[in-house]
């Protein structure tokens, strides 16, 4: 059942298009990540949600209501910026406390709601300590109580991880996740980081330029991207632009498998880089490792082709298979192949 409906919205500055024609149908308790570069339009989405941006057309939905003239404040919902904007002058209760005191709740209730939202986010012993005395994480963490203790309909998060280290960010991904569904809160987050966007979210929403570019799950948008910029924006991937010839694509002057897909003509053959190995026998293309880095987990090789430089990553099980100046041959099954429509979505 749709819970926030937005329905064809759109934003412009006089001739600057910051969102074209935007619509999303969000259930209730889902996590929604607007991804996509800087400009892109995600924070605009946000921000006219919230309120504090008048669409230029279109329409918000609330539960069935509609939202898009009502004012921010009277909106109800709970909003966490990248910094926090906490009130360095008060404790950290009494930050927490702010927006029940604005709503006229009575100071038994608002003691009671504003312990039980500390110890949601595992604070409820730094009570009285001010957020000069926080760690960086530690005040993410308040400025989280400070959105959920007015119990919302929707939780709205801009960037709220941005000024977190990469360690400290990783852990507060999967907490975050933890509250969300514990909670159960219909949240929509603005990120620029693909790795958060696919460990937080139900659904991802890639845009790209105002508009949308593919909306899906996570695992569904990484495995099947619907063209080159989904390719390359989530994760890394090899896209080579060639012709479909029979049940094969030609590639350069090489014939490369497609699998099951039903394109023709002009396309793009998008490959991941760690669906490729290496192989002595039946290689697809050869070529010779220009680069090999060691990433901890993996590593990746930057191999140059036929085709052009090519990416393949590999499992850290022990010594790499292959050193720099080798010459190597490459496979990859067709089952792993995406091939779409050079320039349009599929």
């Amino acid at each position: 059942m749709v819970f926030l409906d937005l329905q064809n919205l759109g934003k412009a500055y006089g001739d600057l298009v910051a969102v074209a024609d935007f619509s999303l149908a969000v259930a209730k308790g889902e996590f929604i990540c607007l991804l996509g570069p800087s400009g892109c339009g995600k924070t605009t989405i946000l921000q006219m949600i919230a309120g504090f941006v008048t669409p230029t057309k279109g329409r918000i939905l609330l539960d069935g209501a509609e939202i898009s003239d009502v004012r921010p404040s009277k909106r109800g919902l709970g909003i966490m910026f990248q910094s926090y904007a906490l009130f360095p002058h008060m404790t950290v209760a009494a930050n927490v406390a702010f927006g029940l005191e604005m709503r006229g709740i009575p100071a038994q209730e608002r003691a009671a709601r504003v312990g039980e939202a500390l110890e949601l986010v595992q604070l409820g012993h730094l009570a009285e300590r001010y957020p000069r005395q926080l760690s960086g994480g530690q005040r993410q963490r308040v400025a989280l109580a400070r959105a959920l203790v007015i119990r919302p309909p929707v939780l709205l998060l801009d960037e709220p991880m941005g000024a977190l280290d990469a360690q400290l960010r990783e852990g507060m991904q999967i907490e975050l996740r933890a509250i969300q569904r514990k909670v159960g809160i219909t949240t929509i987050m603005v990120t620029h980081d693909q790795a958060e966007a696919m460990t937080l979210a139900d659904r991802v929403v890639l845009m790209n330029k105002g508009a949308v570019e593919q909306v899906a799950a996570p695992f569904e948008m990484y495995e099947h991207p619907n063209g080159r910029f989904t390719s390359t924006f989530l994760g890394k991937a090899n896209v080579f632009a060639g012709v479909v010839s029979g049940e094969d694509v030609m590639v350069g002057g090489n014939r490369l498998p497609m699998g099951n897909a039903s394109a023709s003509g002009d396309v793009d053959y998008i490959v991941r880089p760690e669906k490729l190995t290496f192989s002595t026998r039946s290689a697809l293309i050869s070529g010779q490792v220009a680069v090999r880095i060691f990433l901890g987990q993996h590593w990746l090789y930057q191999i140059e082709t036929a085709l052009g430089l090519v990416q393949l990553t590999e499992p850290n099980f022990g010594p790499p298979g292959a050193a720099e100046g080798d010459k190597v041959g490459l496979t990859w099954s067709p089952e792993h192949v995406r091939v779409v429509q050079r320039g349009v979505a599929s």
